[in-house]
This record gives structure tokens, sequence and C-alpha cells, in this order.
């Protein structure tokens, strides 16, 4: 999952206002909130939805709350997502906290009933995340201010990796089931939603849990053949281990967004194993080839750590060749930061200062890398579809900045002549 920066407001016409951290899972999950904090009346409440991938998204965490009692003094705070699930007495000992809600019960309409949160009772609600056995179907109208709408179909992870801390605040993988998914994408394209975003902490482990055991690939192309009125679907972060047939037969599809983002995490195989990941630099590698062979106008983003423990500067050199080898469009970096309660973080440490200028190094790839991706869309003409907070992106997921246009509807796509390229967006005018 690639966490977000800016901790933005997620709604402003509600009665209680949701504050997100984090992912897209989380983004989904705060308008779930929104919606029974709304169903319940809740009023002066500011919920803030945490994420607890690093030990800087905790501390952010904790400044955002600050920051939200400070600005809004007479507002209780509730605070939720993973850094809440994994730590909840530290959250709970800031006075300007009210309420601590786990990750399962932030999701239960019955949470957020006034009665719930009066002064007198527990100030933690927090259970064992990992006695969760189900993910129930959210249906929500679609994301307040954007021109997708997301919908979860997978929750939790049954991987452990040495650096990562979420399968303790998301718990085990399960799995919501195809009929209901179905359902959800139904309902959202009936009420206007252009695209759909399949999304979950670890995606392609979607049906594993379920009878039968159904895979990703099945669930993508039962969507399609079901809701035909369906313009696009998008798959968010997927495992580069875990792709199966069915789910490559239907990359081949138009309907499907020509984007995927891979969960690499690193180009050395060394540091891959050290970091207990299932896949070799050659699978990624393999895997961007056979994804082009199918539908060779994909483009590839993944997420890549910059200075793991006992990483030497050959390995780092590894990570920087697989942003060529593999064709990469989109990097997200992440500086290595130790989280406590991972193996990673009792593993020989390099200097924070080896981090920080590796982690440049690499976004400087991986700026180069975008800027000739945009190249490839330069004198053509694409439709764009219309967002709100920037002007829109291709399907290929490439930012547009549109210019000379006399009208744009948030959510309908529109035809555009590339015309120019930043090196962060492109530039389009009217066909």
């Amino acid at each position: 999952m690639t966490a977000t920066k800016d901790p933005k407001p997620t709604a402003s016409a509600s009665r209680a206002r949701v504050i997100t951290l984090g992912c897209r899972l989380n983004s989904y999950e705060s308008e779930v909130m929104r919606g029974h904090a709304d169903a319940a009346g809740l009023e002066d409440a500011i919920i803030v939805n945490t994420c607890a991938v690093t030990s800087e998204a905790v501390r952010s965490a904790r400044q955002t709350i600050r920051r939200a009692k400070k600005d809004n003094p007479d507002a209780r705070i509730l605070v939720t997502g993973c850094a809440a699930q994994i730590n909840p007495d530290e959250f709970a000992a800031m006075p300007e906290v009210d309420r601590v809600i786990g990750n399962h019960e932030k999701m239960q309409a019955e949470t957020w009933v006034s009665p719930a949160l009066n002064e007198g009772r527990e100030k933690i609600l927090v259970n064992d995340i990992m006695s969760v056995k189900e993910t129930a179907a959210h249906l929500i109208d679609g994301m307040e201010g954007r021109a997708r709408a997301y919908v979860q179909v997978q929750n939790g992870c049954d991987h452990r990796c040495t650096f990562c801390i979420i399968p303790y605040g998301r718990g085990n993988s399960r799995s919501v089931p195809a009929g209901d998914v179905v359902q959800m994408v139904r309902r959202l394209v009936e009420t206007g939603h252009y695209e759909v975003v399949l999304t979950g902490v670890d995606l392609t482990s979607w049906g594993a849990d379920l009878p039968g055991q159904p895979q990703l690939g099945n669930l993508v192309q039962r969507i399609l053949k079901l809701v035909p009125e369906l313009q696009q679907l998008r798959i968010s972060s997927i495992d580069a281990i875990e792709m199966d047939d069915a789910l490559f037969e239907a990359i081949g599809d138009p309907r499907l967004a020509p984007f995927m983002h891979l969960s690499l995490q690193h180009g050395d195989n060394l540091m891959l194993k050290r970091m207990k990941r299932r896949h070799s630099r050659e699978d990624a590698i393999e895997l961007a080839q056979k994804l082009r062979a199918i539908r060779p106008d994909i483009a590839l983003g993944a997420d890549i750590i910059a200075g793991f423990p006992t990483e030497t500067e050959s390995a780092f050199e590894n990570s920087v060749r697989l942003v060529e080898d593999c064709n990469l469009a989109f990097l997200h970096v992440f500086p290595y930061s130790p989280r406590p309660g991972t193996p990673a973080a009792r593993m020989p440490q390099l200097e924070k200062a080896l981090i920080k200028e590796r982690a440049a190094r690499l976004r400087d790839v991986g700026e180069r890398a975008l800027s000739r991706h945009l190249d490839t869309h330069v004198g053509a003409v694409r439709d764009v579809l219309v967002e709100l907070e920037i002007d829109g992106r291709l399907s290929d997921f490439s930012r547009v900045a549109l210019t000379g246009f006399a009208t744009l509807e948030a959510g309908r796509p529109v035809p555009a002549r590339i015309v120019a390229q930043d090196g962060q967006k492109l530039i389009a005018e009217p066909a």
C-alpha cells in the first residue's frame, strides 16, 4: 500500500470532520466512517484516521491530532486507523484525544452513535484485530471530490515482511465475496461514476479465504462481464509474485486501466531475502516484460525502499538499475525508517544521512523515468478523466493540466491534445 504525505480533511460538508492519513484503503474507510457518523448525527467531532507504515507516519499522526485540537478546542478528537490499532495506549495518553477506536470497530455503524462515544465510557475501544475473520462489504456512493470511486475488496495481510508493521494493524487477510463486490461496483456505476478502483492491503491475496479459493483475476473478469456499463476498472497496488493467469488474461481488456503499481521494495536479491519478500529481481523484470507483451501501452509504478539495513552501495545500485530494467514510469521512494516491533528494526542500521542521500538519488532516477514516460504522449490525442484537485489523468494515471477548455465536468473524460510536458505532468488543450 502507498502512503500519502499531506494530511487533508476528506470532507467539509459532514457534521463530523474526517482527516485521513496514509493509504487509499484508509481513504475508502474514511468515507464509510463519514456515512456512519452522518447517519448517527455525530456533531462537534474530528475523526483522525491514522497510518502506521513508518515511524514518521506515527509522528505525523500525533502532530495532526495536536493541530486539530488547537484549531478546534471544543471538538471531540476521535482517533482510529493503523497507528491507533497498534499503539492504542500511546494515543489514549494524549490529552487531546477523547476516544481511541480500532480498525475493526471503526467500520461498524454502532460505534459512531453518540451514546457509544459519551464521557464515562472506556477511552480505548480496540479489540484483537487478529480475531477478525471477515471483511464486510460497505456500500458508498463514491469518494467525495474525486473522479474515481474506491471499492475495498480485501483487508489484512498474511505475510510478514521484516520492515512492515501493517499486519498488526490490519490483521490477517480476509476477502469480500465477489457477489458483494459486483453489487458495489454496479451501484457506483448507477450513481454516475466513470472509474472504479479495487483496493486492499494485499490485493492479490483476494479470495484465498473464500469457498473455492478464487483469485483476483476471477474477480476482475467477473466485474467486467457483469457490469458492462462500467467504463474503466483500475487495480491498486499488487504483489509482484501473486499475479494469476486470469488476471494476466484480464490485462488485455481495454476497460481495465493500463496501469499497475507493483510492490517491489528493492532491486537486490539479498535485500529482498532480508526483507522476507517472496520474489526476486528476475521475477520483477519478467513480470514487467510479460505485462508489456500483453498490453504494450501499460505504465508501471513501484514502491522502492532506499537505505534498508545492511544495504551496500552495489545493492542500492541494483535498485537504481531496476527502474530501467522494468521500465518503470512512476516511482514511490521510501527512505527506510526503523519501525519498532519489526525484525528490520533490530538489524544493523545505516546512517540517516546516507539513507537520505540514497533516497534523493533514487527520486532523481524516478523523475527522469517519469519524464521519459510523459514524452511518449506528447503530440497524441488522449481521453483525460477530469478531476477536481488536479485537472485530470490519463488511463495510465499520467497527470494532465488542461488549458483552453471552456467548461470541464469532474468525473467525465474529455478528448485532449497533449502539447507538452513539464517533467511532472502533461499539458493538454482541446483536441
